[in-house]
This record gives structure tokens, sequence and C-alpha cells, in this order.
């Protein structure tokens, strides 16, 4: 029993440790690269809150930026474009199914909120 225990003791903290350096080193090499957001819109007015909530309630999570003066409602950043039609064609799926046919989605270049 008690090599067992000894056993088990060390192998845990080099995996964290390797899973630590992993983390540390992701952020920088993301800064560099391109993100891609989805964007989620409406040419009606529409209360941000509302969309907010419809999509939270089909399971995407958004965020909301100001740029420009202009508040948008966006799914991301991904680091991909692909992955970020992948997502834009998945939101498209829940919101004709909801019969949501106003709502334009579209995928655009990832814009720091002001």
């Amino acid at each position: 029993m008690a090599v067992l225990a000894l056993a088990g003791c060390g192998e845990g903290k080099q995996v964290e440790a390797n899973k630590t350096a992993a983390a540390q080193v992701q952020p920088v090499q993301a800064s560099n690269a391109p993100q891609w957001d989805v964007l989620v819109g409406s040419e009606l007015p529409q209360a941000v809150s509302d969309l907010t909530g419809w999509l939270i309630e089909h399971g995407i999570i958004s965020n909301v930026l100001t740029v420009g003066g202009k508040r948008l409602v966006v799914v991301g950043p991904f680091a991909s474009q692909a992955e970020a039609e992948a997502k834009k064609n998945e939101v498209i799926e829940k919101l004709v199914k909801a019969k949501k046919r106003d709502i334009d989605v579209t995928v655009i270049e990832h814009q720091t909120a002001q």
C-alpha cells in the first residue's frame, strides 16, 4: 500500500507544471495572431439585452463591445477565421429554427472595445 501512495505522489506535480508552462505560453502566441469575432446584429432596433439573453438561452455566450460609440454583440474571439465561420453557421441554424430571420450574422476581424 505504501508503494502505491509514493508512486502516485510525484506524477501529478510534473503534469501540473507542464500545464502551467503551456498556459503561460499560449497568451503570448495568441496576441500576435489575428483573431476573429462573429457579429450578431439587426437592422431593426432591438435591445442588446434581449439579443444577448436569447443567445444565452440557446447556449451561445456573447460579449457586448462599444466601438465608435456603437454597441456590438459579438461571439468570440476565435483564433482562426474557420472557427468563427463554424460558430457563425451554428448561430444561423439556431436563428432559423427560432424563425428569427431579421438578424444578420457575419464574421469580422476582432476589435477591441473603447
